[in-house]
């Protein structure tokens, strides 16, 4: 008589807020369906080498705490079995010897898509589900849907961001905050907005072609400019990590040859992007004889693995407990997700994008009004500046050179500023 089949767990990627919760819900729901859970250790990183040794049967009693706390009850890795066929068929074997027939993948981006692909090669042998992990908040979900851990990283995010603020105005600094996002600018906005930071920016306004280093620096010394010119000298600047992705290679030298994770992605944390926009910008800031104490900071190892807020600690286990009943129901192929309170399976093959045979990602929307508002707040150089020649005239002062000259060597950075926020009205009606 064959074995009764297990449901096991995995967590691949970067750390995210709630990723206990998924584990430990997921745990009492196939616990008291009478299905025994299996951790599976570090991601796919021993089962796709056909190690099946590190793994840890999953109970009720000891997970039954565990939402509370930050980090991965069973580890993560950002070990790829997709990339060579080999690793994939080591992955189903492993689980096949494990007698795991059902399988629960906690990640973002790149473990969906390897969720996807495994889904597959198994032939109906395991079935997968998958549950949206990053902080990058990117995965391809309605726009108000967040994936979780995105919340709990926004919210410390701010508390940084805001002390940074009374550091930069009792010591008249200027700090640029360098924040996760990878592909897109969702955390950085989060937290700017939250927060009140002087401006923020994503690398979807900068991309994905054509931006050049110039402009990204141009965008933060106007900045600097346009406080000096109110009477302040300090600022708090959030910059999404991405913001330099999508440039020349040639611009940006230290980009060449900087180590690559599994997934074919620069380890950002090996380019120190703050440093070389605080290099760059006193640089430039020296042209005109401005000096300003810049101090780079870098936040998201702070945010990955903090406690979760109560948000995501019940997103998360309601997660978890869809995943595995989804499972147990007989679901498979699927990327679990909340919308409006209700449980809405994903397709797999609806997470792929067409062009690039990958999962999709979803991006800042820079026409939708959250964008807008959050730039309408922002101190940089506006449209608006530059039809005012007052305005025009303190800026050219500061740095101690004609408007015309001003003009020359800054208007090109209007040319993609968004159009006004235009809010939809009540239709008009007729009254007795």
């Amino acid at each position: 008589m064959s074995q009764r089949k297990k449901l096991a767990i995995l967590v691949g990627g970067g750390p995210a807020p709630g990723i206990n919760s998924v584990i430990g819900a997921a745990t009492i729901r196939a616990n008291l369906e009478g299905v025994e859970m299996l951790g599976i250790r570090d991601g796919f990183e021993w089962i796709m080498h056909g190690n099946i040794e590190h793994v840890v049967p999953l109970v009720l009693e000891e997970v039954s705490r565990i939402h509370f706390r930050g980090g991965s009850y069973i580890g993560i890795s950002r070990a790829n079995p997709t990339k060579d066929p080999q690793h994939l068929e080591n992955t189903v074997i492993s689980l096949l010897r494990l007698n795991v027939s059902q399988l629960i993948t906690i990640g973002g981006d790149d473990t969906a898509y390897s969720a996807l692909r495994l889904e597959h090669k198994s032939a109906g042998r395991i079935r997968v589900v998958h549950v949206p992990k990053t902080i990058d908040n990117d995965l391809d979900l309605p726009a108000h849907v967040d994936t979780f851990g995105y919340q709990t990283a926004r919210h410390y995010g701010v508390e940084i961001v805001k002390n940074l603020m009374v550091d930069a105005e009792t010591t008249s600094r200027w700090y640029f905050v360098i924040a996760m996002g990878r592909k897109a600018g969702h955390l950085a906005l989060g937290i700017g907005k939250a927060s009140g930071a002087t401006l923020t920016l994503v690398p979807e306004e900068f991309g994905p072609s054509g931006i050049t280093f110039k402009a990204i620096v141009d965008t933060l010394v106007g900045a600097v400019i346009k406080r000096l010119a109110a009477g302040r000298r300090d600022g708090v600047a959030v910059i999404a990590e991405g913001v330099v992705l999508g440039l020349d290679p040639s611009e940006l030298s230290t980009l060449r040859d900087v180590e690559r994770d599994a997934h074919g992605n620069v380890r950002i944390a090996e380019v120190d992007i703050g440093e070389i926009l605080k290099r760059a910008v006193a640089e430039r800031l020296k042209e005109f004889k401005i000096k300003a104490t810049i101090i780079a900071k870098n936040i998201g190892y702070e945010l990955r693995c903090a406690d979760p807020i109560p948000y995501d600690m019940e997103y998360t286990r309601d997660l978890g407990y869809c995943a595995a009943k989804y499972l147990l129901d007989g679901g498979d192929a699927a990327m679990v997700s909340l919308q409006g309170g209700a449980f809405v399976p994903i397709p797999f093959d609806r997470l792929l994008d067409p062009d690039t045979g990958r999962a999709r990602t979803r991006l800042v929307d820079l026409a939708s009004a959250r964008y807008a508002i959050g730039r309408r707040y922002m101190i940089r150089l506006r449209r608006d500046d530059f039809d005012d020649p007052h305005e025009l005239a303190k800026f050219a002062a500061v740095c101690g050179i004609s408007l015309q000259e001003f003009r020359d060597q800054f208007a090109y950075l209007i040319a993609s500023e968004p159009p006004p926020l235009q809010l939809q009205r009540l239709p008009e009606t007729t009254t007795r």
